[in-house]
């Protein structure tokens, strides 16, 4: 029915007019929660405080001293991006405003229906109650209850107390609409039920993406429920870039995961989450960390990979629970020396950076088992790295690295190491006293490396070994120490000795080959320590004979 209809619509009778009220009202949207109003203007504060602190940083951007840039130019620079800053706001607080001006109709309408309930119950000019005919014939007893014209005794603001999703609201008052004395039951308080607000344990489930305002109102939700686990993988809008500064409440939050989204900003409000444990953040674009991050002290699991970040912030050095730290696909130049604070760190992968060098402050991370530093700069690893005695996998694939630190023979619990694609020019022989290596990777370090270190077969622990793509011509004698290795890549080598065609034959082929070989020399070695001295005993009584008649001759001449 079209407004004009709706004008032209007879309403004689007081039951006509209760019903287009009951009407009006049930054609409202459904009343936002509690926690949604909450939110909406918790958001809605936010964005005003954000939006002040970016126009006041554009007002004092100074205009270049160069006089190339006209005076005129710089400020209409400056005024696009205020509005640029405005058109942001707008866009992000639309939702919430939107949301925020249901809940006002809505309360609005609850003084009319108030209102409206007190004239239809109020007695007549003479004292007396109006006739029945002017009133609304008592309905019989009904299933559900009429989802109108509940009203509070005192307000017609919502109580604390009521949760409701529908047309109506629930009141501890017992409202009465008929003039009979026929009172409606209050409706049971009912909990908020929406597919975006997504519990904990469901949030791996498929469903729509989840706008600023509804996270908003699941932070305020999960907050009063004292969640422990929030995961949000892939579960933000796109337009969602920062996070609400409500974030800081989930004070009881132990696991959070925010992965997989298009996260720009960590508000300062993160340091709040004071129960955290488990933080992954990895697949977003953070450029920065604030400084509370490192008020998270309780922090054992930080994964920031798939990032944009540039630098770490000194509070780093506070988060002395973490045990597994993830930094790869950033854009770090440089490790900062409080990583060298982190010892109880266990496991630390910066792979994929613009990292030049690991700093010497490394040898502090006396629990790390495990170092990833793959497709960096490095040239070169620093001597620290010796006293790191629980270390049990290093890798430093694809870097610059000519030569690797002497003190590695101080890694008693080194099991692999991966070095290929360097520039190495040779293995150190204190690499062998390692001796707890099984896997061993220093292929295709080309034109470089031309041998194997003498003591190689000191790593009798060794099960695999890559020499692939390097100048390699001859193997040590050593090798054949070697009995457990199953793996040995050797291809792209102009390997003499062993024989290319035994090194196709595999690992034990080769030390085999290798034992024989030694073996057979020691073998010729003894025959000739047996041959040598009755020769030598011919030769020397040979020439002392020859001296002495030399020496007469040369006397009878005088």
């Amino acid at each position: 029915m079209d407004s004009l209809q709706l004008l032209d619509k007879r309403l004689d009778t007081t039951e006509q007019v209760v019903e287009e009220i009951m009407r009006i009202h049930r054609s409202l949207p459904p009343r936002p929660g509690l926690d949604e109003v909450e939110a909406a203007r918790s958001l809605i504060q936010n964005v005003e405080k954000e939006d002040q602190a970016w126009l006041e940083a554009i007002a004092n951007q100074r205009k270049p001293s160069s006089d190339a840039v006209p005076g005129e130019l710089f400020a209409v620079l400056q005024e696009m991006k205020k509005g640029l800053v405005r058109f942001r706001s707008k866009e992000q607080i639309r939702e919430a405003a939107k949301l925020l001006d249901l809940e006002t109709i809505h309360s609005l309408f609850d003084d009319f229906i108030q209102r409206a309930s007190d004239c239809i119950n109020a007695p007549s000019s003479n004292g007396v109650s109006a006739p029945p005919s002017s009133r609304p014939p008592r309905p019989p007893p009904p299933t559900t209850v009429p989802s109108s014209l509940y009203f509070s005794e005192k307000t017609p603001a919502r109580p604390k107390e009521m949760v409701s999703r529908d047309d109506s609201f629930v009141s501890k008052a017992k409202p009465s609409l008929y003039g009979d004395g026929f009172v409606a039951p209050p409706r049971a308080p009912q909990q908020i039920v929406d597919s975006t607000l997504i519990p904990a344990k469901f949030a791996g489930n498929e469903g729509e993406k989840l706008s600023l305002i509804k996270l908003a109102s699941l932070i305020e939700v999960s907050s009063k429920k004292a969640t422990k686990e929030l995961n949000l993988q892939n579960k933000l809008s796109p337009q969602v870039e920062w996070l609400p500064d409500s974030i800081g409440k989930l004070s009881t939050l132990t696991s959070l995961d925010l992965s997989e989204n298009h996260i720009v900003v960590l508000p300062n409000t993160i340091g709040g989450l004071a129960s955290l444990t488990n933080l992954d953040l990895r697949s977003n674009r953070i450029n920065q960390l604030p400084e509370s991050i490192g008020e998270l002290i309780n922090l054992v699991h930080l994964n920031l990979s798939g990032n944009q970040l540039s630098s770490l912030p000194s509070s780093f050095s506070r988060l002395l629970q973490l045990e597994e730290l993830n930094l790869s696909c950033n854009n770090l130049p440089v490790l900062p020396e409080s990583i060298g604070s982190l010892a109880n760190l266990k496991k630390l992968d910066v792979e994929t950076n613009d990292i030049e060098e690991i700093p010497y402050s490394i040898g502090g991370c006396s629990s790390l088992k495990e170092l990833r530093a793959d497709y960096n700069k490095l040239k070169a690893l620093p001597e620290a790295i010796g006293k790191i005695t629980t270390l049990e996998i290093l890798s430093v694939r694809y870097n610059n690295i000519r030569q690797l630190p002497t003190t590695m023979s101080s890694l008693s619990s080194l099991r692999e190491l991966d070095a290929s694609f360097n520039e190495l020019e040779s293995v150190p022989e204190s690499l062998c006293f390692a001796t707890t290596l099984v896997k061993l990777n220093v292929g295709n370090n080309f034109a470089d490396m031309v041998s194997l270190p003498r003591s190689l077969g000191n790593l009798e622990m060794l099960e695999e070994l890559d020499i692939s793509n390097n100048q390699i011509r001859v193997l040590p004698e050593s090798f054949r120490m070697l009995t457990k290795l199953r793996v040995f890549r050797a291809q792209e080598n102009p390997l003499q000795v062993p024989p290319r065609d035994v090194a196709e034959k595999g690992p034990q082929a080769v030390v085999q080959y290798m034992n024989d070989l030694v073996e057979a020399r020691n073998n010729s070695n003894a025959k000739s320590l047996v041959v040598k001295p009755k020769k030598s005993w011919v030769q020397m009584c040979f020439f002392s004979n020859k001296s002495n008649k030399k020496k007469q001759s040369s006397m009878e001449i005088v």
